[in-house]
């Protein structure tokens, strides 16, 4: 085995981050605990050095380390979204964990090893090469879920998350092995040219092997009927934690998603379709009819990534139509960029808003607005960008995925997404109508963290640019979603 230069550079984001995970968990063993903010600062440089690493580095044409691995645009982008999403959580975590008392080096390095793991399985060209990024994004999350050691909400959603993962995980390499064993490799590109025999073959054992795939990465992307964690995980895990986890977790399975079911299962595209539709469906269904009665704002934002969920499937449903295959992923990707900075804003303003180790329930946003005018605003405009409403970015991801659906023949798919983005609506504007109508129950003030309205901030304006002028986005990413989509 070799490595060449290339196999390097084709690596070094994770590299940078990893090294960088290393040094803050070593040397946070050795300062004192109101030293450690600038841990933090270090591990905000490791996630702009990876950035810098991920646009820098050339693209490559075929997989590099050993056929493991694709630097290809559609890589890039993905890193982007990831770095994004861990550059952003640290951002509005070194505030909070000081004010919970867990400011820790291990915090921090745990985010970048999960930021790592969630971008090697957008880079993966080998089924084994994603299931070791599952690994490496799930582990650090098992831990964050229970960082909070006191507290039993956070113990319990730790284990809940362990045990429901390990088996998820275990289904998916099981996945692995069945398909390896009807096709005879783990290789995406090789897998692309094997399926035909394989289903001639031995079609019980790829379907199964298929089904077992689709499977694990449901319960990763918290996708009905697997989402039954995500409830309690998200309402016990630190709410840092919560956060990363609603948007790390469910890019990575979708990345995996883009990258497994796009291309090497194409032979029996129109049945898989249909079996994602189903799925889709019923996490669009499930997931906003149950936020409907939510009053706690973790459980809320929970049944959201749910039917979140649904909406991104939508474009997983759409792209196995060949020839729509490249429309459907700029769809797809566009709406985990804005997933990514609507999810991450709304838990931000959460963590601001809530007191010392307790959950925020609709009463105790209650004249925040006016409290806190900056934070309300903030908030209003991503619960309008989470509902699907213009001049936000959501409306454009929902019309994306919507638009390809409709186009591929999904017409009842799109028709339930519109349908239960208008049940959402109603949850969403709750959360605004209750800041700005209803008279403050109690005297709770926002806390104050430069650093987390800073991250704030640049996702508010985000989400509107991106409304108002989707483009600057959108036409990129379908640039990069046909030239990954060339052979």
């Amino acid at each position: 085995m070799t490595f060449t230069l290339n196999d390097f550079l084709a690596l070094l984001p994770e590299i940078i981050l990893a090294t960088m995970a290393l040094v803050v968990l070593l040397v946070g063993l050795f300062i004192r605990a109101d030293g450690r903010r600038w841990l933090a600062w270090l591990s905000l440089l490791s996630v702009a050095g990876a950035l810098v690493a991920t646009l820098w580095t050339p693209t490559f044409s075929e997989p590099m380390v050993q056929g493991m691995l694709r630097v290809d645009v559609l890589a890039k982008f993905l890193n982007v979204v990831f770095l994004l999403g861990g550059g952003f959580t640290l951002m509005l975590s070194v505030d909070y964990l000081e004010r919970q008392g867990a400011a820790s080096g291990e915090y921090y390095a745990l985010i970048l090893f999960a930021t790592m793991g969630a971008m090697l399985m957008g880079s993966g060209a080998d089924l084994l090469m994603i299931f070791l990024g599952l690994e490496t994004l799930s582990i650090p999350l098992y831990i964050l879920s229970s960082f909070f050691r006191q507290e039993t909400a956070s113990q319990e959603a730790g284990f809940k998350y362990f045990l429901l993962g390990s088996f998820s995980s275990a289904l998916l390499l099981y996945g692995v092995a069945l398909v390896y064993g009807a096709t005879g490799t783990t290789q995406l590109i090789a897998l692309s040219d094997a399926v035909t025999g394989a289903l001639d073959a031995k079609p019980l054992l790829l379907y199964a092997g298929a089904g077992l795939l689709l499977v694990g990465l449901s319960f990763k992307s918290a996708a009905v009927p697997f989402h039954t964690w995500a409830p309690d995980v998200y309402e016990g895990a630190p709410t840092s934690t919560t956060a990363f986890m609603a948007v790390a977790a469910k890019a990575g399975a979708f990345a995996a998603f883009i990258r497994i079911f796009a291309d090497p299962f194409v032979e029996f595209a129109a049945s898989w379709a249909i079996l994602v539709g189903a799925i889709a469906a019923l996490t669009m269904i499930l997931g906003n009819l149950v936020a409907v009665v939510q009053t706690n704002l973790k459980r809320l934002l929970a049944y959201s990534s749910i039917a979140h969920a649904g909406y991104l499937l939508i474009g997983v449903a759409a792209a196995q139509t060949p020839e729509l295959a490249s429309e459907a992923t700029s769809g797809l990707l566009f709406y985990l960029l804005v997933y990514t900075l609507m999810t991450l804003g709304a838990f931000g303003v959460v963590m601001l808003a809530e007191g010392r180790r307790e959950n925020l329930s609709l009463d105790d946003v209650a004249g925040m607005a006016w409290r806190s005018p900056g934070l309300g605003t903030a908030m209003a405009i991503f619960m309008i960008s989470l509902a699907g409403l213009p001049p936000t970015a959501g409306f454009f991801g929902k019309f994306y995925v919507f638009r390809a659906a409709i186009e591929a023949d999904l017409l009842w798919l799109a028709i339930i997404g519109v349908v239960t983005s208008v049940v959402s609506v109603y949850y969403y504007l709750r959360v605004v109508y209750t800041m700005v109508m209803r008279p403050a129950e109690t005297d709770r003030t926002a806390f104050e963290s430069r650093l987390a309205w800073v991250g704030l901030t640049i996702m508010a304006i985000g989400v509107l640019l991106l409304g108002v002028y989707p483009t600057l986005a959108y036409g990129w990413i379908g640039d990069l979603a046909t030239l990954a989509a060339a052979p």
